[in-house]
């Protein structure tokens, strides 16, 4: 029965969204939107309370949310680390151990409506302007993000090139916004005046269309030297994302996998992670 209701609901909202877009299209735009960037997942679990609480540093306003930040202190360079969609800073506990037996100053947070951070919506924007922040306060040499993390890393270099930052590290990242919004309308099973009147607002809110909103152009002038990490089978993010990022940052190496999974905590990824660092 809750697996049948968790593939019916979704429906039921591009239902709705289909009958009244012709009636309260900019309504119906901002409704979609905020379904679409609200978030469900990625509270702090009952498992990761104990690990996370030993590490917590300070809390940070930025903006509308007050974010957690938290520190393994370290001698060596600082190493942010940008988690992704309905995640925390629990997600890079084995790498976290790898960093700290490197000695590195390892600096992690807890996104906007994630882990113990304020908020209830999340999308790229507003994880930018949470991550320049913290770039200016923290200044790491190094940063790393997975999934939602890494795009919104290159979209923010794009936008705030930061000279401090001289390594960048994505791990099975998605590029293309319009592909994200496709996998939204197949998801709900909305029309195509819906996502239009979505494709209206992004430009409207943002100054961005979805088909400008792309790591691979994000990516053509940034000088940073990077390692992208992408399996072949990741189901999240598709693996031409890496491809198309890696063919247009010049600096970067791409070190595909298969089988994998998007998550890739084996420690072949966090070795190989940890050699491109040093």
């Amino acid at each position: 029965m809750l697996v049948f209701l968790q593939k019916l609901i979704p429906k039921l909202y591009g239902l709705y969204f289909n009958l009244l877009v012709w009636f309260i299209p900019k309504k119906i735009a901002k409704q979609a939107f905020t379904v679409f960037a609200t978030v469900r997942k990625g509270r702090v679990l009952p498992n990761q309370k104990e690990y996370l609480d030993n590490a917590k540093f300070e809390v940070v306003t930025i903006g509308d949310n007050k974010i957690q930040v938290y520190n393994w202190p370290g001698s060596k360079e600082t190493v942010l680390l940008i988690h992704g969609w309905e995640s925390n800073t629990w997600r890079w506990h084995k790498l976290i151990d790898k960093l700290q037996k490197e000695d590195y100053n390892i600096i992690a947070f807890d996104a906007p409506a994630h882990g113990y951070s304020t908020g209830k919506i999340l999308h790229a924007p507003l994880y930018a302007e949470a991550v320049q922040a913290l770039l200016l306060k923290y200044e790491p040499k190094l940063v790393i993000g997975h999934s939602m993390g890494g795009m919104t890393l290159l979209y923010n270099e794009s936008k705030n090139p930061n000279s401090h930052i001289e390594k960048m590290v994505t791990i099975g990242s998605p590029s293309e916004f319009h592909e994200i919004l496709t996998h939204y309308k197949n998801l709900l099973g909305f029309n195509d005046k819906v996502k239009s009147v979505i494709e209206t607002l992004v430009q409207k809110k943002f100054n961005f269309s979805t088909e400008e909103f792309s790591s691979s152009n994000f990516v053509q002038n940034n000088n940073k030297k990077g390692l992208i990490f992408h399996d072949r089978l990741d189901k999240i993010a598709p693996y031409h994302a890496s491809v198309d990022v890696h063919k247009h940052w010049k600096e970067s190496e791409l070190f595909s996998t298969e089988g994998f999974g998007h998550s890739m905590h084996q420690d072949v990824v966090n070795e190989k992670i940890i050699a491109f660092l040093k």
